[in-house]
């Protein structure tokens, strides 16, 4: 396993990271969820990410059950949550408000089990509270011992610069990674957000960087049932004829060079050295342990000519991804 700074910061943060999302708590077995945890540690993966959003909490319990008892040093470890999507139906139980982030933070670190978050996440942009209450929120959080650094996740580089100057006026502590979707398919965070990060020394870790499995090959001969595609309408969408027939064309050199099409998806972002680590998924050990294979590849010059060929895809604006926020009038 490699490690990379977290930006200018000093934590150092294993390339190839563990995600919860879709997986942990919903539609993986809490045995098997936990053996992939198990593995993942077990090979060197330090970072494990989470929200509170994801199964209603369930993925945060699975992922502090596994963590139990005195096998895992909790200083070797880093476990990042996020918040802003409602757990419930009360008008605060949303957002990034100080209410909110405090009553979040605490419930979350009971489901983890654990006294402080490594990193904590702005899951959205919140346009309904003020971006100074939020950056003091979170200084706060990180003066009182409850997370260590806190980031944001799905911003425009906008919001970054604003809250990355409202942070230097108050003299407060500045988010110091963002967490965007960013894959072969998908490479809008090169346009502007990439640069931003960059220019303030913050991380980049992002999710679904094998597309929701579209780039693992699996979707080439059509959708399995029961799959991720088979019930997410924004997976069905990407899969067109057109990514898929690139996919083809990829899976054809990973081969060629012994390596599976995850390995060449991944490596592929960890090209990249504003990329501190990439999030996957896994819904069993094998997956864990492919992934994991990509932080010993290095794409030559020759071969990402090839891939780029392929690709054939200069950044674009986000139009498949555009969650709707939730109704706050």
């Amino acid at each position: 396993m490699k490690y990379r700074r977290l930006g200018k910061y000093g934590m150092r943060v294993s390339e190839v990271s563990l995600g919860a999302w879709l997986t942990f708590g919903g539609s993986v077995e809490n045995t098997t969820a936990t053996e992939t945890i198990h593995k993942a540690l077990e090979l060197n993966v330090n970072f494990i990410d989470v929200a509170d959003v994801y199964a209603r909490g369930n993925a945060e319990t699975v992922v502090g059950r596994a963590l139990e008892g005195d096998s895992y040093a909790r200083k070797d470890l880093i476990v990042s949550s996020k918040v802003f999507w409602p757990m419930s139906d009360d008008p605060n139980d949303l957002g990034l408000s100080r209410k909110h982030i405090y009553d979040s933070i605490d419930n979350s670190l009971k489901r983890l089990q654990l006294e402080y978050l490594d990193i904590y996440f702005a899951h959205r942009f919140d346009y309904y509270t003020p971006i100074e209450e939020t950056v003091a929120a979170m200084d706060d959080l990180i003066r009182d011992g409850k997370i260590r650094y806190w980031g944001t996740s799905v911003w425009t580089a906008a919001q970054l610069e604003r809250a990355v100057g409202v942070a230097k006026e108050m003299g407060a502590h500045p988010p110091a990674v963002e967490q965007p979707r960013y894959h072969m398919l998908d490479r809008y965070i090169e346009l502007e957000v990439m640069k931003t990060t960059k220019y303030h020394g913050m991380g980049i870790v992002p999710w679904s960087p094998l597309g929701g499995g579209l780039l693992t090959g699996k979707y080439n001969d059509g959708i399995p049932e029961g799959s991720r595609a088979d019930v997410s309408e924004w997976m069905k969408k990407a899969l067109i004829e057109e990514n898929l027939d690139k996919v083809k064309k990829l899976g054809v050199i990973a081969k060629e060079n012994d390596m599976s099409m995850s390995n060449l998806a991944l490596a592929w972002i960890l090209r990249r050295p504003e990329i501190t680590s990439v999030i996957t998924g896994a819904t069993r050990v094998s997956h864990v342990e492919d992934n994991v294979r990509a932080t010993e590849i290095r794409l030559s010059n020759d071969l990402l000519v090839q891939i780029d060929e392929i690709l054939d895809n200069e950044p674009q604006w986000p139009t498949a991804y555009t969650p709707a926020l939730p109704d706050r009038e």
